[in-house]
């Protein structure tokens, strides 16, 4: 029997490749860091939802630990882009 999150994470591993796609043809490094935000919110999301599927808290552990190292990277990119680094 299928879970019905399956669905759920097959549509987020193609929104992934399409941002992955978006990171490697942006014209500007603004498109490529918004690409690689948006990569790190989906496989946040991602991982919650394989959390769910396989009833393990470790996903959602990672998940928040993940999250966190990628808000600080994405507020690093973002200084170093404004030039005040």
């Amino acid at each position: 029997m299928i879970d019905p999150f399956y669905p759920a994470v097959l549509v987020l591993v193609i929104l992934i490749c399409l941002c992955f796609i978006r990171l490697i043809l942006g014209p500007t490094p603004g498109d490529r860091v918004v690409a690689v935000d948006t990569v790190n919110t989906l496989t946040v999301a991602s991982l919650v939802i394989l959390g769910l599927i396989y009833r393990e808290v470790i996903f959602i552990d990672v998940a928040i630990v993940y999250a966190l190292l990628s808000f600080v990277s994405t507020l690093y990119i973002a200084k170093y882009l404004g030039g005040e680094l």
